[in-house]
């Protein structure tokens, strides 16, 4: 049970931040874990080929590619610059088997609410398309209105659902997060109608609530309701991965290797407990 527990924890190698790719994979590794979240920042660094290639080597699968999206042009980027991006990154997942493409919507900027949704519904229409012929899933994920301002306009789950249901597109679903979504009340009675709808689970922790950067803490060491988040997943039948995300000044000074062995023990006995 031990094994098929590790081999459902990833790392975001935003974790991560002074190692370099070839870095990550070798200690994620050499730490038991099986999958990890690959930043599109650092893959381009590595070099595309010789990563798919590299991870292959070393049996390091990849739950997760960060991010696509912008479409608003909150960015610099135009609408069009952004959709060619998120189309390089479809098939960029699809080269690393990616268990999904994260998409960050940009924020509203100048434009109206409708405007926004409008264009984010062409941009997923036309992006779930091509992401189903290369059989990726896409993973919207909403940021907590504390610091969702730079990359996302959708800070709620109940906009964040309507938005999946009136798509209707079997690949398209939504990453949780826990650091921005766990500060909600109800996240507990959400996560039912949320389980078909459930890409990938972002394990984060806080100690209170955003404003500003993010400042994750250790899993544990925050206020969140983790360990209930977690056993109520398991008992709805999430069967997905548990991708550790670990950034700002709480953790920043951390050896990477100690945070990372206290991430994994801790989510280890949460999903331990009897659900």
């Amino acid at each position: 049970m031990l094994r098929n527990r590790m081999s459902r924890l990833s790392v975001c190698e935003v974790s991560t931040f002074r190692w370099s790719f070839e870095e990550d994979v070798l200690h994620y590794r050499s730490q038991g874990f099986e999958a990890m979240g690959v930043w599109r920042y650092k893959l381009s660094e590595f070099g595309e080929e010789k990563a798919v290639d590299f991870l292959q080597e070393q049996g390091m699968r990849v739950s997760s590619l960060h991010w696509a999206g912008g479409f608003t042009g909150s960015d610099g980027r135009t609408y069009n610059e952004s959709m060619h991006d998120a189309f390089e990154a479809i098939e960029q997942a699809a080269a690393l088997n990616a268990g999904c493409l994260v998409i960050l919507t940009g924020s509203r900027g100048g434009h109206t609410k409708k405007h926004s949704r409008r264009m984010l519904r062409d941009a997923l229409t036309q992006l779930s398309e091509a992401a189903a012929a290369c059989k990726i899933q896409l993973a919207i994920e909403p940021m907590h209105v504390g610091c969702a301002y730079d990359f996302t306009f959708l800070t709620e789950l109940p906009d964040t659902l309507d938005l999946i249901a009136e798509l209707n597109k079997p690949n398209l679903g939504i990453v949780l997060d826990c650091y921005h979504m766990a500060h909600d009340p109800n996240i507990l009675h959400w996560i039912p109608s949320l389980i078909d709808s459930i890409r990938l689970v972002q394990m984060g922790d806080a100690k209170g609530v955003p404003a500003g950067e993010q400042n994750r803490c250790l899993l544990g060491d925050g206020t969140l309701p983790l360990s209930d988040i977690v056993r109520v997943l398991e008992q709805c039948g999430y069967t997905g991965d548990y991708e550790i995300e670990l950034q700002g000044e709480e953790v920043e000074h951390l050896d990477y290797e100690d945070a990372l062995d206290h991430s994994a023990k801790a989510i280890h006995g949460w999903m331990t407990v009897d659900a």
